[in-house]
C-alpha cells in the first residue's frame, strides 16, 4: 500500500438463511447454495441471487405450491430428501471403491509376503468368489457381499502396481527411521540368483536415542558384471550418493570372509576405509560363518569320505534309490530315505551323519541282498566308533549353529553362546577322559552294540579332536578379545573389581572416544546410587546425554553391532523362492520390491495408499 492511501476495503461475508428453503427452494450443501428443484448452484448466497433464480426459472412453483402452505413445506422436505439420497448414493459408491482398493492392497501384500507370483491375484479372487458362494449362502445380503468381492482389483498388473506402491511406502518409513536413529551398522553378503545376476544384499540395524534397535533391509544391489571388492564398493558408493545415506552414523560392517569382502588391499572393507566419507568403523567376520569353518576343521576325512561315497552310490541312480526305499519300507524303518551332504548348508553334515548312522544296519543288509560288494568300513568296529563320535560332536556344533541364528541377535548374545560352547567342550573333554559318555549318546550306543565296555574306549583319540576344535575356536574368535571385557562391563557396570584404567582404554579404542572422559564417566556411573536401583532393562536409556555422553555412545554402538550375516543369508533363501526358474525374467527392481515386502517388519499404510490413488472397482 502506498503512503497516504486509505485502509483496504473489507470483503463482505454473506450467510445463508434457513427461511430461504421454503421461500425460494434453496439449501446449503457442502458449503454450496443449491437449488432444490434443478440442483443449480449459486456462487454467493445472497437473497437477491437466490430470489432472482427462483422467480425467473421456477416462478410457477408459487402457483402450484402456495407460500406458507403445508403443501409447499411438504414439497421442500421431499426435494431435500431426494438431494440427500443422490449425494449419499455417490458417497456410498466412492466408499465402496475405496474399500475395494484398500482390500486389494492388503491381499497383494499377503501374496508377495508369501513369495507368490503377481498373477496369483486372479486365483485368489476366484477362490474368494467360490468360497463366498458357500459361506454366505443363507445370508440375506449375499449378493452385496459377492458384489464387493468381485469389485476387488487383483489383476496381474494391478497387484504389481500395488506392490510397487507398498514397497515405496516401506522405503519411506525406513528412511525416516534412518534419519531419526542415533547410529547404525550394516551387514553385507552376495549371492547369485537364478539368472546368474549377482545380488548384494545389505541390511541395516538402527539404534535410536532410547537405545532400542530395529533391523531392516536397506537395499539390494544387482551386480551385472564382476563382483570384485572394488566393484561392490563402487556400487555401494553410488547408492550412498543417490540416497544421501548418512554414513557418518556408521558404527560397524559385518561380512562373510570372502576375499572380495575382506581383502587387505582391494576388498570391500579396505576400500571403505580408504574413502574419506566413511568414519572409523569396526568390521567383523560373521560369527556363524566362523563357527561353521571351525566345525570343518575336525580331522576325520576318512569318515566323511566313505559315508558320502556310500550315500551317493545309493542316491545317484534312480533304480538304486527306489530299491533302497523299498528295502527300508519292508524293514519298517523310522526313515524312508538316505540324506545327502553338502558343505554349503550349515546343518547338513550333522543331519547327514545322524541319518547315515541310524541306517547303517539297513545299508549293510541292502548291499548283501543286492549282491553288491560291501564297504569294509561298515564292518570295522573302530570306524563305526569314529562315526558315532563324529555324529555326536557335529550334533553339538549344530545346536550351537541354531542358537546363533535368528533375528535381533546381538553380538553379546552370540559371543556368550560361543563362550558357553567352549566351556562345555572343555568340560566334556574331561568327562570323556574319565570314560563318562552321558553326553555322547551315539558313541555309548555303538559301544553297547559292539559289546565293549566304556573303559575299553580309546578316549585320547577323541579328546584330541575336541582340543583341536577348541583351538580353532580360539584362533578364529580373536577379533572379539578386545570386545568381550567391554561387553561384560556394559551388561553389568557396577562391578567393584572392574579395572577402570584398562576398561576405559579398551572402550576408547573400540569406539574412538576420549579415554580420560570415559574413565571419568565410569567412576561417576559406578558411584551413582540412583542408577544402581533402577530397572536394568531401561538402564542405558536413563543416562543423560549431558552427564554421560561417552557411555551413551558406547551403549548405542554396542547395541548396533551385527554379529552375523544371518539376515542376508535368510533373504537369499527368500530370493531363491521369489525369483525361481518359473520367474527368471523378473527385473531387479521387482525383485527388490518383493524381497522388501517379504522380509520387512514395517506395515504399509493401506488407508493412505488407497487415498493417494483414484479408487475404482473392478469391472
Amino acid at each position: 500500500m502506498s503512503e497516504g492511501a486509505g485502509p483496504s476495503k473489507k470483503t463482505k461475508t454473506y450467510h445463508f438463511h434457513t427461511e430461504w428453503e421454503e421461500d425460494f427452494f434453496f439449501t446449503m450443501s457442502f458449503s454450496k447454495c443449491v437449488c432444490l428443484i434443478c440442483q443449480a448452484t449459486i456462487a454467493m448466497p445472497k437473497k437477491g441471487n437466490v430470489e432472482r433464480h427462483f422467480r425467473t426459472v421456477h416462478g410457477k412453483y408459487d402457483t402450484t405450491f402456495p407460500p406458507k402452505s403445508e403443501l409447499r413445506k411438504k414439497k421442500v422436505k421431499e426435494l431435500k430428501s431426494q438431494l440427500s439420497g443422490q449425494q449419499s448414493f455417490f458417497t456410498q459408491q466412492t466408499s465402496k471403491a475405496k474399500a475395494a482398493t484398500e482390500a486389494s492392497f492388503r491381499v497383494s501384500h499377503i501374496i508377495v509376503k508369501n513369495k507368490k507370483s503377481f498373477q496369483d491375484g486372479d486365483m485368489v479372487k476366484e477362490a474368494f468368489v467360490e468360497a463366498a458362494d458357500s459361506l454366505f449362502r443363507d445370508f440375506k445380503n449375499k449378493a452385496e457381499i459377492t458384489s464387493s468381492i468381485k469389485a476387488l482389483q487383483l489383476s496381474r498388473s494391478t497387484v504389481t502396481r500395488r506392490c510397487e506402491a507398498m514397497a515405496e511406502d516401506l522405503t519411506q518409513q525406513l528412511w525416516k527411521d534412518i534419519g531419526d536413529c542415533q547410529c547404525f551398522s550394516l551387514q553385507l553378503d552376495e549371492s547369485t540368483d537364478v539368472s546368474d545376476t549377482a545380488q548384494v544384499c545389505i541390511f541395516i540395524r538402527m539404534v535410536f536415542t532410547d537405545i532400542t534397535a530395529k533391523e531392516e533391509l536397506l537395499t539390494v544391489l544387482p551386480m551385472k558384471e564382476q563382483t570384485r571388492g572394488e566393484d561392490i564398493f563402487q556400487s555401494f558408493k553410488n547408492f550412498i550418493e543417490k540416497t544421501q545415506l548418512p554414513v557418518y552414523k556408521l558404527v560397524s560392517i559385518t561380512t562373510d570372509g570372502a576375499p572380495a569382502m575382506v581383502g587387505r588391499l582391494n576388498g570391500f572393507i579396505a576400500k571403505c576405509r580408504q574413502d574419506d566419507a566413511f568414519p572409523d568403523f569396526l568390521n567383523y567376520h560373521c560369527i556363524i560363518h566362523q563357527q561353521a569353518l571351525c566345525a570343518k576343521m575336525l580331522n576325520m576325512k576318512e569318515i566323511m569320505n566313505v559315508a558320502t561315497k556310500i550315500a551317493c552310490s545309493i542316491r545317484a541312480r534312480s533304480l538304486q534309490r527306489r530299491l533302497f526305499r523299498a528295502h527300508l519300507e519292508k524293514a519298517d524303518c523310522d526313515h524312508s530315505e538316505l540324506l545327502l551332504h553338502t558343505d554349503v548348508r550349515w546343518l547338513s553334515r550333522g543331519k547327514f551323519l545322524q541319518r547315515f548312522r541310524e541306517l547303517c544296519p539297513e545299508i549293510k543288509e541292502f548291499f548283501r541282498v543286492a549282491g553288491q560288494a560291501e564297504y569294509m568300513q561298515l564292518n570295522d568296529g573302530q570306524w563305526l566308533l569314529d562315526l558315532a563320535f563324529l555324529t555326536d560332536l557335529t550334533n553339538m556344533l549344530n545346536d550351537l549353529n541354531l542358537e546363533l541364528q535368528g533375528k535381533d541377535k546381538t553380538v553379546i548374545n552370540m559371543i556368550s553362546s560361543v563362550n558357553a560352547f567352549k566351556r562345555k567342550m572343555q568340560h566334556l573333554s574331561l568327562k570323556l577322559q574319565r570314560h563318562d559318555l552321558i553326553n555322547f549318546q551315539n558313541l555309548a550306543s555303538e559301544l553297547e552294540m559292539q559289546g565293549m565296555a566304556c573303559l575299553q574306549l580309546d578316549s585320547a583319540r577323541y579328546t584330541e579332536q575336541i582340543d583341536n576344535c577348541l583351538s580353532e575356536f580360539d584362533k578364529r574368535f580373536q577379533d572379539f578379545s578386545l570386545f568381550e571385557p567391554v561387553a561384560t562391563f556394559m551388561c553389568y557396570p557396577f562391578r567393584e573389581d572392574a579395572e577402570v584404567d584398562s576398561l576405559a582404554s579398551k572402550i576408547a579404542k573400540l569406539f574412538h572416544l576420549n579415554s580420560s572422559g570415559v574413565e571419568d564417566e565410569i567412576l561417576t556411573l559406578q558411584a551413582d546410587i540412583e542408577l544402581k536401583s533402577r530397572d536394568h532393562g531401561q538402564f542405558w536409556n536413563l543416562l543423560t546425554e549431558v552427564k554421560y555422553p561417552n557411555m551413551r555412545k558406547c551403549a548405542a554402538s554396542l547395541t548396533a553391532l551385527f554379529g552375523s550375516t544371518y539376515l542376508c543369508e535368510s533373504s537369499f533363501s527368500h530370493m531363491k523362492i521369489i525369483k525361481s526358474k518359473y520367474r527368471s525374467t523378473m527385473t531387479d527392481e521387482h525383485l527388490e520390491v518383493c524381497l522388501r515386502l517379504a522380509v520387512s517388519s514395517y506395515c504399509p499404510d493401506y488407508a493412505s495408499l488407497a487415498d493417494s490413488i483414484q479408487c475404482k472397482s473392478s469391472e
